[in-house]
């Protein structure tokens, strides 16, 4: 239950993304099943793509983020966008970020925020 919950605050944090910045689209007629069917996909395409590729790649640049104290993770989470638009691409799914900066950058920001803002209500297994 806990994961459906998750996967949903996602698709609205992704559905905040493609309000407000250009160049990430779902081309689905607006606020239709297929919409929101795409945005849930895409959601479960990004929720794994954050728990297998992402750790790995913190991983391999932990010095660059250390460097950087942590602003390096805001150009992963940028490819973690990037990345979820392109299998979702491979998938025929109708879900597109056009490119790193601004739309995957600013993107991944706003996704960030508002999972983090809707993760806040979602109770905790405690």
């Amino acid at each position: 239950m806990r994961f459906i919950i998750r996967t949903i605050a996602a698709a609205v944090a992704l559905w905040v993304a493609v309000q407000f910045i250009d160049g990430i689209d779902v081309n689905a007629p607006s606020n239709s099943a297929k919409y929101w069917g795409v945005l849930l996909l895409v959601a479960l395409i990004f929720g794994i793509v954050n728990a297998i590729v992402k750790p790995i790649v913190k991983a391999l640049g932990c010095a660059i983020i250390a460097l950087t104290l942590g602003l390096f993770l805001l150009v992963i989470n940028a490819l973690m966008l990037l990345l979820t638009s392109w299998i979702a691409g491979e998938l025929d799914i109708p879900f597109h970020v056009d490119s790193f900066y601004p739309a995957a950058f600013w993107g991944a920001i706003i996704v960030s925020v508002v999972s983090w803002l809707l993760g806040l209500f979602i109770p905790d297994k405690d």
